[in-house]
């Protein structure tokens, strides 16, 4: 399943829950908070000045073990 800056953060985490080591080395620490129960991968990377599309990209790369 491809990772899209529309995937929510508990979607993201049920395909593998290395992306919570990801998403921290973001910037993003919040990933258990309340707020990213509903939040897209979209949402989450404006809410913290990150760009979604360089997230995503990375996301799908690691997480495929090219990076």
């Amino acid at each position: 399943m491809k990772i899209t800056k529309d995937t929510t953060i508990p979607e993201l985490l049920e395909m593998d829950s290395r992306a919570a080591e990801i998403l921290m080395e973001a910037g993003m620490n919040c990933v258990g908070c309340a707020a990213s129960a509903s939040e897209t991968l979209e949402e989450a990377a404006a809410e913290h000045g990150i760009d979604p599309v360089l997230l995503v990209r990375k996301l799908n790369l690691r997480l495929l073990g090219i990076l």
